[in-house]
């Protein structure tokens, strides 16, 4: 079987080798439980959890104590904002994000409202970018938490984290910071950008699914988010059940290899996707790139192709895999709302698909790949009506 060039990073990465050797022996000889600490098998398992717990510390900037493990970033989402919501209710109901969050965020202040808590969605502008000034002032006496994603995964486009942890702290508001698709692509530092709740996934970062991390800060200010999950007290008491040890062995030694990688690999991938970029713009007429030119991670293009429909030029290149948005949502044929948060129209955020790149993408994929696009897009315009009526018109 040939398989597609994969440009969809964003949706889910391979396993590195090398996570996949490091996981390997915890499935068969050191199969222990990490909990069992009363003979070998356990205190074997309990080494490979402490170990991943520095890996994953280190990467982020905090310390082994403050990683949690979950599922995934969707649960690290639900335990930050629920957890936080339960345990604070006293002090207040309100909650701050943003109208491009992912949906395991956006669906949980949902949820929140309907039980008497009140959520601020910040808007964007045109290039998907909030305003902090907007933030500050959208603060009351009775805000407990602000969620804001670092990176946007259909987008791309980063967020000013520093400044909104500083403005999180200095009113005295717990900041949780969704960094799912940033972590191992720009640097994050949970002290030095003031972030109090972290949520991160393994499989974006070449490690395995089934595994996320919830970084949550010990002191300056302590936070302690409620349980989601009741059983047994594991986690500091904040996430009970057996840990996934080989998922676990897994997410540290990926961290490992993201903070080895982290100086170089983000240049060469930025390379490589203004390659594609400026590649497709040579050959094709009314693409546009969606988000910040400047302010996004670089290896994600969203592109607009203008009289084209996103999901039918996707089946006219089964030679590239990309996608029409965020992965979970996909699905549905709904339109981007984020496309539409940022003030782009259905027509046009319909005709949109996301290139995001990755560690095993090469130059001779990204050549092949501006050969099918051009080609694909060629081939459904030739159909269109509406693009025949425009070249007249330039004639």
């Amino acid at each position: 079987m040939n398989h597609p060039i994969y440009l969809d990073y964003n949706a889910t990465t391979p396993v590195d080798p090398a996570v996949c050797e490091t996981m390997l022996p915890y499935f068969r000889e050191n199969f222990g439980n990490s909990s069992s600490v009363s003979h070998q098998y356990g205190f074997i398992a309990e080494k490979a959890v402490m170990t991943a717990r520095r890996q994953v510390a280190d990467l982020i900037g905090a310390e082994a104590k403050e990683i949690i493990w979950t599922s995934g970033a969707t649960e690290s989402n639900n335990l930050a904002i629920k957890g936080i919501a339960e345990k604070y209710r006293d002090k207040g109901n309100h909650i701050i994000t943003c109208q491009t969050e992912h949906k395991a965020v956006l669906d949980v202040c949902s949820y929140l409202e309907l039980s008497g808590y009140e959520v601020t969605c910040l808007p964007v502008d045109s290039q998907g970018m909030i305003d902090p000034d907007q933030l500050r002032k959208s603060i009351t006496d009775k805000t407990i938490l602000i969620s804001f994603m670092a990176a946007n995964n259909e987008t791309g486009v980063i967020h000013p984290i520093e400044e909104i942890g500083n403005i999180a702290h200095e009113k005295e508001v717990f900041f949780h910071c969704d960094a799912t698709q940033a972590v191992g692509k720009i640097p994050i530092d949970v002290k030095s950008m003031n972030i109090d709740l972290l949520s991160l996934s393994a499989h974006k970062i070449y490690g395995p699914k089934g595994i996320g991390v919830l970084y949550v800060r010990d002191r300056n200010p302590r936070v302690r988010p409620a349980p989601i999950i009741h059983g047994g007290g594991h986690e500091n008491d904040m996430r009970s059940g057996t840990l996934n040890v080989p998922g676990i062995a897994g997410i540290g030694r990926a961290c490992e290899i993201c903070k080895d990688t982290i100086n170089h690999e983000p240049e060469r991938l930025n390379n490589l996707a203004e390659k594609l970029y400026q590649g497709i713009i040579s050959q094709l007429d009314h693409v546009i790139l969606n988000g910040h030119p400047e302010k996004r991670l670089g290896h994600v293009l969203n592109l607009t192709f203008g009289y084209v429909e996103g999901e039918a030029l996707m089946l006219a290149m089964p030679d590239v895999a990309v996608s029409s948005g965020s992965a979970c949502t996909s699905a549905s044929l709904e339109t981007s709302y984020v496309l539409r948060a940022m003030g782009i129209s259905d027509d046009y955020a319909n005709s949109s698909l996301r290139f995001s790149l990755g560690r095993f993408t090469t130059e001779k994929e990204i050549n092949s790949a501006i050969g099918c696009v051009a080609s694909a897009v060629n081939r459904l315009r030739e159909m269109s009506p509406l693009y025949e009526k425009i070249i007249q018109k330039h004639l």
